[in-house]
């Protein structure tokens, strides 16, 4: 038993595996018989193993190369695919904005086609259409003259509102114009190039009162030959009866060179009055607003000049202009005219100086009786004729304003007239401005230069944002210029001299609409008051503006 068992113990551990004893033991008797067979395969064996081993590590690198190369190739293949549709995603998404674009610049053109077929007012309110403004103003009350003369249908300020040689009698009446002139006009700017627009304007004024369009010679000639203490209510003007009469031109603005224009336009100087007017040259209350002598360096008639080019820019702290007019006896206005302006603003100061010069200037009056008589017998037409002196005249203007506050302005202003002899004569027959004729003219009358030397001080006080108060006091200064020196009431030669005090109070009580009630006392003495009925008028005058 112990040797079957030292036996089975042996076959163990050749065979581990559960075989039949039989088997065990002829698979035990043949490891027993090998061991040296077995030892000499061994090394051939390992050989074998080694080189079957090398061989399938290079098999093995081979494939992981391989697999490698298929793994670049995959990933390659699928950047350029992702690559690939990213392109097609960006062209999609370029084609709908340009399909945007064009649906957007499609219903853009339509809106402006739409606005163009269909303008809608501007929201302040304006009346701009295709960038050219149609405004106006309407002014109409009622007055009261001490010594006045009746209505005119035809004189800017309709009457005498200012102490005036006809006025002769208490007159209430209505009352056109007292504030501002009525009229009607259109203004445009386009820009054609960046900085730079073309710019115009036509303006007319008219009479509310008669719809008449506003005529200071018609109103003169239609007292040709009639009494003073039968007159209407007349003087000369720069509104003499053309369609445009207060202006009409045409030109170009830059933002850095200024603004050039050329026709029909107001003066440098009056541009200054009417800046400078602490009464903002109403005819019912201010004497430099109801004559036109101031802004027209001497007459009324050129406070606007016809064939003008007028410049104005900014340059730096300075604001400068210049205006030149070409006469020689273009559609009557005779003489060149020459103007220069420079001013400042310095804190709330604003200064300008202005001087003016003009050949062959006009003051018209109405022909006396005898001069009707005269008039038909040299063929000339009384119903389109006037008289006038001529004169070559200089002057010179310094006005300025102050602003203590937002509520309150002071202003005050001079300038300084000087009359003398024309140069070159004018001749009898000559057409005036608006084509009335020249029938009689006086080349002679200064025996020695007549100088004028208006001055006018005043305030404006807001006393709420609707409510402004203004006050104002104007004086003149005539010299004796005749042959012999005077200073009485003998003839309009004599030194003399002109005072007015006014006081307003305005109303704006709708965004268009003010009322205003105010009153101006004048008085004249001296060689000014040469030839007149009354030498003093006191008028109160009220009334409602609308303005567009």
């Amino acid at each position: 038993m112990k040797k079957h068992a030292g036996a089975s113990r042996r076959i163990g551990r050749c065979w581990p595996v559960a075989m039949t004893p039989l088997a065990m033991t002829a698979v035990c008797a043949l490891v027993s018989l090998a061991p040296a067979t077995a030892r000499a395969s061994d090394a051939d064996e390992l050989r074998k193993l080694r080189q079957q081993m090398q061989e399938a590590q290079a098999q093995m690198a081979a494939q992981g190369k391989a697999m490698q190369a298929l793994q670049d190739r995959l990933n390659t293949l699928e950047s350029q695919q992702t690559q690939t549709a990213s392109q097609t995603a960006a062209s999609g998404q370029a084609a709908a904005q340009a399909a945007q674009q064009a649906l957007t610049a499609a219903q853009t053109a339509q809106r402006v086609a739409d606005e163009a077929a269909h303008p809608k007012l501007p929201k302040d309110g304006s009346l701009t259409f295709y960038g050219i403004t149609l405004y106006g103003t309407v002014d109409m009350g009622l007055s009261y003259q001490s010594h006045g003369a009746p209505l005119s249908p035809y004189y800017p300020p309709g009457l005498d509102f200012l102490v005036s040689k006809n006025g002769n009698k208490g007159i209430a009446s209505l009352a056109g114009n007292g504030l501002s002139q009525s009229k009607v006009g259109l203004r445009g700017s386009e820009e054609f190039a960046e900085g730079w627009s073309a710019v115009f304007k036509v303006e007319t004024g008219f009479n509310p009162q008669s719809g008449q369009l506003a005529d200071g010679p018609r109103s003169m000639i239609a007292n040709n030959g009639v009494a003073l203490t039968k007159q209407t209510a007349n003087g000369d003007s720069s509104h003499d009866g053309q369609a445009f009469n207060r202006g009409a031109y045409v030109g170009v603005s830059s933002t850095q060179w200024g603004t050039l224009t050329f026709g029909r336009q107001t003066t440098l100087m009056a541009d200054n009055v009417l800046s400078y007017d602490p009464q903002q040259a109403s005819y019912a209350f201010s004497v430099i607003g109801f004559s036109g002598l101031t802004g027209g360096g001497g007459s009324t008639e050129d406070f606007r000049l016809d064939n003008s080019l007028k410049y104005t820019n900014k340059l730096g702290p300075l604001r400068v202009g210049a205006m030149y007019q070409f006469g020689e006896d273009n559609g009557g206005m005779h003489g060149n005219a020459l103007q220069l302006n420079v001013g400042t603003d310095l804190a709330g100061l604003s200064v300008d100086a202005t001087y003016a010069q003009k050949q062959d200037m006009v003051s018209a009056a109405s022909l006396s009786a005898a001069q009707v008589t005269q008039a038909t017998a040299l063929g000339f037409d009384p119903s389109s004729s006037m008289a006038a002196t001529i004169s070559d005249n200089t002057s010179y203007g310094l006005m300025a304003s102050y602003t203590i506050d937002p509520a309150l302005k002071l202003y005050g202003g001079y300038e300084y007239i000087d009359f003398a002899n024309p140069s070159v004569p004018l001749r009898a027959g000559s057409i005036d401005v608006g084509g009335y004729t020249l029938a009689f003219v006086n080349n002679s009358a200064f025996v020695h230069d007549k100088i004028i030397q208006v001055s006018w001080t005043g305030a404006r006080y807001a006393v709420t944002p609707k409510v402004d108060l203004a006050a104002a006091f104007y004086h003149y200064d005539q010299n004796s210029y005749g042959a012999k020196s005077c200073s009485d009431t003998s003839a309009a030669t004599c030194s003399g001299t002109l005072n007015a005090y006014s006081l307003v109070a305005d109303y704006r009580f709708a965004r268009r609409f003010d009322a205003y009630l105010g009153v101006m006392y004048s008085e004249v003495a001296g060689g000014l008051a040469a030839g007149y009925l009354h030498a003093d008028n006191i008028s109160p005058t009220t009334g409602v503006r609308f303005n567009f």
